[in-house]
Protein backbone atom coordinates (compact mmCIF):
# COMPACT_ATOMS: atom_id res chain seq x y z
CA UNK A 1 0.00 0.00 0.00
CA UNK A 2 1.03 3.62 -0.92
CA UNK A 3 0.50 7.12 0.38
CA UNK A 4 -2.24 8.74 -2.15
CA UNK A 5 -0.32 11.71 -1.19
CA UNK A 6 3.10 11.31 -1.21
CA UNK A 7 3.06 7.80 -3.15
CA UNK A 8 5.43 6.62 0.19
CA UNK A 9 5.08 2.67 0.66
CA UNK A 10 3.14 1.93 3.64
CA UNK A 11 2.07 -0.30 6.41
CA UNK A 12 -1.04 -1.75 6.91
CA UNK A 13 -0.91 -1.04 9.93
CA UNK A 14 -0.34 2.56 10.49
CA UNK A 15 -2.96 5.23 9.99
CA UNK A 16 -0.95 8.00 9.42
CA UNK A 17 1.71 8.29 6.61
CA UNK A 18 5.49 8.66 8.60
CA UNK A 19 6.82 11.12 5.66
CA UNK A 20 3.84 13.70 5.02
CA UNK A 21 1.53 12.98 8.16
CA UNK A 22 -1.50 12.62 5.95
CA UNK A 23 -4.32 10.34 6.85
CA UNK A 24 -4.50 7.03 5.28
CA UNK A 25 -7.83 6.59 4.16
CA UNK A 26 -8.56 2.90 3.99
CA UNK A 27 -12.63 3.20 2.98
CA UNK A 28 -14.81 4.26 0.05
CA UNK A 29 -15.84 8.01 0.06
CA UNK A 30 -19.76 8.06 1.42
CA UNK A 31 -21.56 10.49 3.12
CA UNK A 32 -21.45 9.00 6.63
CA UNK A 33 -16.98 9.37 5.73
CA UNK A 34 -18.17 13.21 4.94
CA UNK A 35 -20.00 13.74 7.46
CA UNK A 36 -17.20 12.23 10.37
CA UNK A 37 -14.37 14.10 8.92
CA UNK A 38 -16.20 17.77 9.14
CA UNK A 39 -17.43 16.56 13.24
CA UNK A 40 -13.80 16.29 13.42
CA UNK A 41 -11.91 19.14 11.96
CA UNK A 42 -14.59 21.04 13.12
CA UNK A 43 -17.55 20.55 15.63
CA UNK A 44 -15.75 18.21 17.98
CA UNK A 45 -15.03 20.24 21.09
CA UNK A 46 -11.41 18.71 20.97
CA UNK A 47 -10.80 19.24 17.12
CA UNK A 48 -7.73 21.44 16.00
CA UNK A 49 -10.38 24.33 15.49
CA UNK A 50 -11.96 25.16 17.90
CA UNK A 51 -8.41 24.33 20.41
CA UNK A 52 -6.83 27.43 18.17
CA UNK A 53 -9.53 29.56 18.28
CA UNK A 54 -9.85 29.33 21.85
CA UNK A 55 -6.06 29.40 22.96
CA UNK A 56 -5.57 32.30 20.65
CA UNK A 57 -7.52 34.30 23.67
CA UNK A 58 -6.33 32.36 26.34
CA UNK A 59 -2.80 31.69 25.40
CA UNK A 60 -1.80 33.48 21.96
CA UNK A 61 1.61 32.23 22.52
CA UNK A 62 1.51 28.80 22.63
CA UNK A 63 -0.38 29.47 19.23
CA UNK A 64 1.82 31.51 17.44
CA UNK A 65 4.95 30.95 19.17
CA UNK A 66 4.49 27.36 18.85
CA UNK A 67 4.19 27.68 15.29
CA UNK A 68 7.17 29.24 14.18
CA UNK A 69 9.08 26.72 16.66
CA UNK A 70 7.79 24.45 14.56
CA UNK A 71 5.31 22.56 16.30
CA UNK A 72 2.61 22.74 13.50
CA UNK A 73 0.10 19.77 14.30
CA UNK A 74 -1.53 21.08 17.48
CA UNK A 75 -2.99 24.10 16.00
CA UNK A 76 -4.90 24.68 12.50
CA UNK A 77 -2.20 26.01 10.38
CA UNK A 78 -2.10 30.02 10.15
CA UNK A 79 -2.57 29.95 6.73
CA UNK A 80 -5.56 28.04 6.74
CA UNK A 81 -6.92 29.61 9.71
CA UNK A 82 -6.73 32.95 8.12
CA UNK A 83 -8.19 31.45 4.70
CA UNK A 84 -11.33 30.07 6.91
CA UNK A 85 -12.00 33.49 8.75
CA UNK A 86 -12.15 35.17 4.90
CA UNK A 87 -14.28 32.81 4.09
CA UNK A 88 -16.70 33.83 7.13
CA UNK A 89 -16.18 37.18 5.54
CA UNK A 90 -18.04 35.77 2.77
CA UNK A 91 -20.62 34.77 4.69
CA UNK A 92 -21.24 37.87 6.62
CA UNK A 93 -21.04 40.33 3.25
CA UNK A 94 -24.08 38.07 1.89
CA UNK A 95 -26.12 37.96 5.26
CA UNK A 96 -25.31 42.27 5.65
CA UNK A 97 -26.30 43.05 2.06
CA UNK A 98 -29.21 40.24 1.99
CA UNK A 99 -31.21 40.75 5.67
CA UNK A 100 -29.49 43.96 6.89
CA UNK A 101 -29.38 46.06 3.85
CA UNK A 102 -31.67 49.10 5.71
CA UNK A 103 -28.01 49.36 8.51
CA UNK A 104 -25.93 49.87 5.93
CA UNK A 105 -27.53 52.93 4.44
CA UNK A 106 -25.53 56.13 5.55
CA UNK A 107 -27.11 59.24 6.66
CA UNK A 108 -24.54 61.94 4.88
CA UNK A 109 -26.54 64.16 7.33
CA UNK A 110 -24.77 62.50 10.26
CA UNK A 111 -22.73 65.60 10.50
CA UNK A 112 -23.96 68.65 11.71
CA UNK A 113 -22.50 71.59 9.66
CA UNK A 114 -23.20 69.56 6.21
CA UNK A 115 -26.80 69.25 7.17
CA UNK A 116 -28.01 72.06 5.26
CA UNK A 117 -28.48 71.13 1.24
CA UNK A 118 -25.81 73.63 0.25
CA UNK A 119 -23.35 72.31 2.18
CA UNK A 120 -24.18 68.70 0.68
CA UNK A 121 -22.68 70.18 -2.64
CA UNK A 122 -19.47 70.16 -1.01
CA UNK A 123 -19.89 67.11 1.29
CA UNK A 124 -17.24 64.22 0.47
CA UNK A 125 -19.82 61.66 2.48
CA UNK A 126 -22.79 62.67 0.11
CA UNK A 127 -21.86 59.59 -2.34
CA UNK A 128 -20.92 57.54 0.58
CA UNK A 129 -21.93 53.91 0.03
CA UNK A 130 -20.86 51.30 3.07
CA UNK A 131 -22.51 48.42 0.99
CA UNK A 132 -19.81 48.78 -1.39
CA UNK A 133 -17.00 49.14 0.98
CA UNK A 134 -18.64 46.10 2.53
CA UNK A 135 -18.41 43.75 -0.49
CA UNK A 136 -14.59 44.12 -0.71
CA UNK A 137 -13.56 43.20 2.63
CA UNK A 138 -11.92 39.69 1.98
CA UNK A 139 -9.44 42.45 -0.31
CA UNK A 140 -9.00 44.73 2.49
CA UNK A 141 -8.20 42.25 5.27
CA UNK A 142 -5.65 40.54 2.85
CA UNK A 143 -4.03 44.16 1.86
CA UNK A 144 -3.75 44.85 5.85
CA UNK A 145 -1.96 41.86 6.28
CA UNK A 146 1.62 42.71 4.86
CA UNK A 147 1.01 46.50 5.62
CA UNK A 148 0.84 45.78 9.87
CA UNK A 149 3.35 43.30 9.28
CA UNK A 150 5.45 45.71 7.93
CA UNK A 151 4.74 47.80 10.86
CA UNK A 152 5.46 45.39 13.43
CA UNK A 153 8.43 44.31 12.03
CA UNK A 154 9.65 47.69 11.73
CA UNK A 155 8.62 49.01 15.37
CA UNK A 156 10.00 45.76 16.97
CA UNK A 157 13.38 46.17 14.83
CA UNK A 158 14.16 49.77 15.60
CA UNK A 159 13.53 49.19 19.48
CA UNK A 160 16.14 46.41 19.17
CA UNK A 161 14.11 43.04 19.23
CA UNK A 162 14.83 41.10 16.78
CA UNK A 163 14.51 37.51 17.35
CA UNK A 164 11.58 37.78 14.98
CA UNK A 165 12.17 37.75 11.16
CA UNK A 166 10.33 39.04 8.90
CA UNK A 167 8.27 35.94 8.05
CA UNK A 168 7.67 35.26 11.47
CA UNK A 169 6.17 38.59 12.10
CA UNK A 170 3.70 38.07 9.36
CA UNK A 171 2.80 34.34 11.13
CA UNK A 172 1.52 36.83 14.05
CA UNK A 173 -0.17 38.55 12.04
CA UNK A 174 -2.40 36.52 10.29
CA UNK A 175 -2.74 34.46 13.36
CA UNK A 176 -3.84 37.88 14.67
CA UNK A 177 -5.98 39.01 12.03
CA UNK A 178 -7.80 35.77 11.50
CA UNK A 179 -8.96 35.93 14.71
CA UNK A 180 -10.31 39.50 14.95
CA UNK A 181 -11.82 38.77 11.45
CA UNK A 182 -13.39 35.68 13.16
CA UNK A 183 -15.19 38.00 15.89
CA UNK A 184 -15.78 40.82 13.97
CA UNK A 185 -17.85 39.22 11.66
CA UNK A 186 -19.72 37.06 14.50
CA UNK A 187 -20.57 39.90 16.87
CA UNK A 188 -21.62 42.20 13.99
CA UNK A 189 -24.06 39.56 13.00
CA UNK A 190 -25.03 39.20 16.10
CA UNK A 191 -25.42 42.61 17.16
CA UNK A 192 -27.49 43.36 13.62
CA UNK A 193 -29.57 41.03 14.30
CA UNK A 194 -30.65 43.21 17.54
CA UNK A 195 -30.91 46.33 15.71
CA UNK A 196 -27.81 48.26 16.73
CA UNK A 197 -26.47 50.89 14.63
CA UNK A 198 -24.10 49.32 12.16
CA UNK A 199 -21.73 52.35 12.54
CA UNK A 200 -21.57 51.95 16.38
CA UNK A 201 -20.67 48.23 16.16
CA UNK A 202 -17.67 49.31 13.97
CA UNK A 203 -16.66 51.60 17.01
CA UNK A 204 -16.86 49.01 19.37
CA UNK A 205 -15.47 46.26 17.48
CA UNK A 206 -12.55 48.49 16.56
CA UNK A 207 -12.10 49.50 20.01
CA UNK A 208 -11.73 45.52 21.25
CA UNK A 209 -9.83 44.54 18.03
CA UNK A 210 -6.44 46.89 19.27
CA UNK A 211 -7.03 45.87 22.77
CA UNK A 212 -7.04 42.50 21.45
CA UNK A 213 -3.63 43.69 19.57
CA UNK A 214 -2.23 44.83 22.12
CA UNK A 215 -2.93 41.69 24.12
CA UNK A 216 -1.09 39.81 22.02
CA UNK A 217 1.87 41.66 21.38
CA UNK A 218 2.23 41.83 25.37
CA UNK A 219 1.64 37.27 25.10
CA UNK A 220 3.69 36.63 22.34
CA UNK A 221 6.70 39.13 22.85
CA UNK A 222 6.62 38.22 26.68
CA UNK A 223 6.81 41.90 27.87
CA UNK A 224 6.05 43.97 30.75
CA UNK A 225 2.83 46.03 30.28
CA UNK A 226 4.65 49.40 30.29
CA UNK A 227 7.32 47.90 27.59
CA UNK A 228 3.88 46.65 25.88
CA UNK A 229 2.42 50.10 26.06
CA UNK A 230 5.68 51.25 23.96
CA UNK A 231 5.92 48.49 21.61
CA UNK A 232 1.94 49.36 21.14
CA UNK A 233 2.85 53.17 20.32
CA UNK A 234 5.69 52.34 17.95
CA UNK A 235 3.68 49.94 16.14
CA UNK A 236 0.25 52.43 15.75
CA UNK A 237 3.08 55.07 14.59
CA UNK A 238 4.61 53.08 12.11
CA UNK A 239 1.36 51.66 10.80
CA UNK A 240 0.11 55.38 10.41
CA UNK A 241 2.65 56.49 8.08
CA UNK A 242 2.38 53.24 6.07
CA UNK A 243 -1.11 54.07 5.65
CA UNK A 244 -0.32 57.50 5.01
CA UNK A 245 2.36 56.67 2.25
CA UNK A 246 -0.13 54.35 0.59
CA UNK A 247 -2.55 56.65 0.49
CA UNK A 248 -0.18 59.31 -1.18
CA UNK A 249 0.63 56.34 -3.73
CA UNK A 250 -2.67 55.48 -4.43
CA UNK A 251 -3.47 59.77 -4.98
CA UNK A 252 -0.32 60.00 -7.27
CA UNK A 253 -1.28 56.92 -9.52
CA UNK A 254 -4.86 57.98 -9.75
CA UNK A 255 -3.55 61.44 -10.79
CA UNK A 256 -1.70 60.19 -13.67
CA UNK A 257 -4.18 57.48 -14.71
CA UNK A 258 -6.95 60.55 -15.23
CA UNK A 259 -3.95 62.38 -16.71
CA UNK A 260 -2.81 60.12 -19.43
CA UNK A 261 -6.17 59.15 -20.28
CA UNK A 262 -7.39 62.90 -20.18
CA UNK A 263 -8.70 63.03 -23.28
CA UNK A 264 -10.87 59.78 -23.25
CA UNK A 265 -12.70 61.40 -20.13
CA UNK A 266 -13.32 65.18 -21.81
CA UNK A 267 -14.59 62.66 -25.18
CA UNK A 268 -16.83 60.61 -22.31
CA UNK A 269 -18.19 63.96 -20.97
Amino acid sequence: MKCKNCNTALSKLINYCPICGAKIVKKRLTFKNITADINEQFLNIDNKFLKTFIHLFSKPEDVINGFIDGTRKKYVNVIQYFAISLTLVGVQVFLMNTFFKDALEFDPNMFGPMMDSEAQKNNPFANFNIEEVNNFQSIIYILSVPVSTIATWISYYILGIRHYNFTEHLVINLYYSGQIIFVTAILSILFLCFGLDYLLISGVISVLTFGYFFYVLKRVFNSTFWDTVLHFIVVMFAYLILFVVLIIIATIIGFLYVLLNKEQFINAV
